[in-house]
């Protein structure tokens, strides 16, 4: 790396400061509707755990077979009120949003069964969940299984390419909210009703399922309070564990549907009856109840770090005045070495981890080689801030949360300077 000249520097500097001053005061109308949604997500959680009547004693862990877990039964009731669902399984042995997602698939389809993707290729380790894209041992391919998906149209679904490839055959639909590692747009909830009733309008029968991951309260409500979403799935080291889950997932929506699942996670006859509360409930509790200020934190953060990165030239997605719908901003970094330096300022800024350097590396499940930054208290836990991305072209790097802005705010700033 070239020496930079006290001169240059300080000029860089003072050009940073300006533009982040500028950014902050241009940010004042969007972080006020994102607060808005804010309280009332909140009030949604408070009120159902209130309604829920939730007690000291539901905080409380569990070993063996844990029947009658109260605070586990208690945790899927309030789950599935403050997602507007019929039912809930809100476990910690789900290992990753991944696994709850494919729980879902493999407790509701059977061999011959058809699913389609309605937002195109699903992110890299839905692909080897499925097997079509990328073979792999216990797939869905491998199970007989039938695969199609409709390509998305300049970033966003194809509406009249539904009713092509749903057909009276296809048992299930997936709609992944979030982007994963592609520039396509995040599906709003307005989307997601636009498209799911299109589905339903083309196969009345068809299972209507939700990749909610990253999307929990970013908006005023969530998927399954629809009439026409049927099931969805997340994980709770990101937004709905408020930063306090130290891991696990979720699945809510109707009844039949979440308990075919559940017999996926256990075994046949045994479904939510069992799963013991190996680590405090509280964590879990508490997590849901801040989650709707700490999304709030990591939506704001990412409307800064557009704000920023627009202002020093780089392509981003969602743009700074662009509608949020999940809590990643995307920024196109063109190069290798400038996805490494904004990596590892991220690293560098973190209160955990912060000595390490990241590298780029074959992460279970990924086509690419990865670059991850995610010093954080729960390792792998998306809602804290974190950038990461495949080693491809166009380098384009994924920033998401930050338990606060203030902390987001601090390493964006960083991998501004790193960058330049």
């Amino acid at each position: 790396m070239r020496n930079i000249p006290e001169r240059e520097e300080n000029v860089q500097a003072d050009r940073l400061t300006a533009l982040r001053a500028e950014v902050l005061e241009r940010a004042a109308v969007p972080f006020r509707r994102i607060d808005g949604i804010a309280e009332a997500n909140t009030r949604r959680v408070l009120d159902a755990m209130r309604e829920c009547r939730i007690s000291d004693a539901h905080f409380g862990v569990s070993f063996g077979y844990a029947y009658s877990d109260l605070g586990r039964e208690k945790l899927d009731a309030l789950y599935a009120r403050v997602f507007g669902a019929e039912r809930a399984l809100v476990r910690t042995q789900f290992v990753s949003g991944t696994h709850a997602l494919a729980t879902v698939l493999f407790g509701l389809l059977r061999p011959g069964d058809h699913l389609v993707s309605i937002t195109g290729a699903p992110y890299d380790t839905m692909q080897t969940v499925i097997g079509w894209a990328h073979e792999s041992t216990g797939s869905l391919k491998e199970f007989g299984i039938l695969y199609d998906e409709l390509a998305m149209q300049d970033g966003r679904v194809d509406m009249a390419g539904i009713g092509r490839i749903v057909t009276p055959q296809t048992k299930v639909a997936l709609i992944q909210r979030s982007r994963g590692y592609s520039e396509r747009q995040p599906l709003t909830i307005a989307d997601i009703r636009m498209v799911s009733e299109r589905i339903k309008e083309a196969n009345p029968n068809c299972i209507v399922f939700v990749d909610n991951c990253y999307g929990e309260f970013v908006d005023l409500c969530e998927p399954t309070s629809l009439e026409t979403i049927d099931i969805m799935a997340g994980s709770l080291i990101k937004n709905p564990g408020g930063g306090l889950a130290p891991t696990g997932g979720y699945i809510a929506g109707r009844a039949p549907l979440v308990e075919a699942a559940s017999y996926r996670l256990t075994a046949p006859g045994m479904g939510d009856e069992l799963g013991a509360s190996l680590v405090s409930n509280r964590l879990l509790y508490q997590g849901l109840f801040l989650a709707p200020h700490v999304v709030a934190q990591a939506v704001k953060g990412a409307v800064f770090a557009a704000g920023i990165f627009e202002g020093m030239g780089c392509h981003t997605f969602p743009h700074f005045t662009d509608e949020r719908s999940d809590i990643i901003q995307a920024i196109v970094l063109g190069t290798p070495e400038r996805m490494k330096a904004f990596a590892r300022a991220i690293q560098a800024m973190s209160p955990v981890d912060a000595f390490a350097a990241p590298e780029p590396w074959d992460m279970p499940g990924y086509a690419d080689q990865i670059i991850m930054a995610a010093g954080t208290f729960v390792q792998g836990a998306s809602i804290e801030l974190s950038a990461d991305g495949p080693m491809r072209a166009p380098y384009c790097i994924y920033l998401q949360g930050g338990l606060t802005f203030e902390h987001a705010a601090l390493g964006v700033m960083a991998a501004a300077e790193a960058i330049l």
